[in-house]
């Protein structure tokens, strides 16, 4: 799988405040591509085939057991294969020392090595969880993202169908907004984050009067700087001859971003519907499902009991009139 993107080792130093044991400024300018971590039992054993080398090297209290059981010769030549152009770095936790012979191997290849005192299990969660929110696939929608009763809504829509108003309108009513006209996404393991782009942060545009600062206006707690998609609500001008879900048992649609399938509606936009109004009402009943309450099935259910006890009423009535 390829991955979009990159992360400088020197970021990586930066954000962990690693202590660097070997390698200059130079060192630092390498990249971390894939979002995965090695711990690397078999290549220390010399088996390397289907190691992936793009991979951040971990040396824990294992690793570190059996390289003190290895001679000097067969330390230097498996060190040789862990420190190669393609490894973006080798990192010691325990706050252990680092092994004469890779220190050595490191210092006339100018390769980057660190030290934390983090244990190792916590290391790669957290390092794993970074480059994953780091190297993630990303795209850009049009649309708006809003945080509506703590679920994520992305507004889409054509041209003037009338988005922004709407955000405007659930903002007023105390959702928060997280982008408006580009929402920037990405996909962090199987959920998809919305953005705003820097420059549009906060900012809000309205047709017939400009561009707003909805933070200078509503205050800083009707702005998040990201959320999860949970929901898109897709706005369409009504056509009276469309089809569109009346009693919501139909077919339930999905809009695919970044190969995620996120939950959609299909709101028709006319004269007199309050569209700000029925986004909070797809919301919370979105949420009853989550919890485990259909609106649509329970409905169904009761049309169901109801032609049930039509028909046995039915089917005892000739029995009384023979009487």
């Amino acid at each position: 799988m390829e991955y979009e993107g990159k992360v400088m080792i020197s970021e990586l130093q930066n954000y962990f405040k690693f202590e660097q044991l070997s390698g200059n400024e130079e060192s630092l300018n390498r990249w971390v591509i894939v979002p995965d971590v090695n711990r690397p039992g078999l290549e220390l054993a010399g088996f390397y085939k289907h190691t992936e080398p793009r991979r951040i090297v971990i040396i824990g209290d294992k690793e570190q057991a059996y390289i003190d059981t290895l001679s000097v010769e067969i330390q230097r030549e498996r060190f040789e294969q862990l420190t190669d152009g393609y490894t973006p770095t080798i990192i010691l936790t325990h706050h252990r020392e680092c092994p004469p012979v890779l220190l050595e191997v490191a210092g006339y290849k100018n390769f980057p090595i660190f030290r934390t005192a983090m244990t190792t299990s916590r290391l790669m969660v957290d390092l794993i969880s970074f480059l994953d929110e780091r190297l993630a696939p990303s795209d850009s929608i049009h649309g708006v993202l809003i945080s509506v009763y703590g679920k994520g809504v992305l507004i889409c829509g054509e041209s003037g169908m009338g988005k922004s108003e709407t955000a405007l309108e659930l903002i007023r009513k105390g959702h928060i907004l997280v982008a408006d006209d580009r929402v920037d996404v990405v996909r962090v393991h199987n959920s998809i984050i919305g953005h705003s782009p820097e420059l549009l942060q906060g900012m809000l545009e309205i047709r017939g009067i400009g561009i707003i600062d909805v933070a200078k206006m509503f205050g800083a707690s009707a702005l998040l700087p990201s959320a999860q998609i949970d929901l898109v609500v897709s706005l369409e001008k009504f056509d009276s001859n469309a089809e569109y879900a009346r009693v919501g048992i139909e077919t339930e649609q999905f809009m695919h971003i970044l190969e995620v399938d996120v939950p959609k509606i299909v709101l028709p936009v006319k004269e007199g519907r309050t569209i700000a109004v029925l986004i909070e009402s797809a919301v919370t009943n979105f949420r009853l499902k989550e919890m485990g309450f259909d609106s649509a099935k329970a409905f169904e259910n009761r049309v169901y009991d109801y032609i049930e006890r039509q028909n046995a009423a039915n089917a005892v009535l000739p029995e009384k009139e023979k009487e």
